[in-house]
């Protein structure tokens, strides 16, 4: 079965933190369809087309997935690796947002491939310009790997 496109996939479980990227894809004058997954069990299901998500299928990526590092059930980082050890989703952009600077963090993101690491700024009006450059230069600047057979 085939849905409509989701652009960008947006998994963090804070609820405010999820509330103010929305406002702020709004207001950098991002239209794109954005899905939201409020932890990585729930992100797993919906990349994987399986549980709450088994009518959605896999072909069917978001352009980008926006994770958070710290949340229940599955972490961020466990999330990205399973994303990078399937051949079907191991090209899918996958940026870390999170408010973790410690290096432990940042070194294991990157060693799981993680397209990009990025401090989630505490100051709103800096949090609302990060998450619009990170719209418009995925989803605008950004030639994403195709995603035909054998792409990869």
């Amino acid at each position: 079965m085939t849905t409509d496109p989701v652009a960008i996939l947006l998994v963090d479980d804070d609820h405010d933190d999820v509330t103010l990227a929305l406002r702020a894809f709004k207001k950098a004058g991002i239209t794109a369809s954005i899905s939201v997954a409020r932890d990585g069990a729930e992100a797993l299901e919906f990349i994987f087309g399986t549980g709450t998500y088994r009518e959605r299928s896999i072909a069917d990526l978001p352009q980008l997935v926006i994770l958070d590092i710290n949340m229940p059930r599955v972490g961020g980082l466990e999330v990205l690796n399973r994303i990078r050890a399937d051949p079907r989703t191991a090209g899918l952009p996958v940026v870390l947002l999170t408010s973790s600077q410690e290096r432990r963090d940042v070194v294991e993101g990157y060693r799981l491939h993680a397209n990009s690491y990025v401090v989630k700024p505490v100051d709103f009006v800096k949090f609302e310009s990060a998450i619009g450059d990170l719209g418009r230069y995925w989803l605008t600047l950004n030639i994403a790997l195709p995603s035909s057979p054998g792409a990869l």
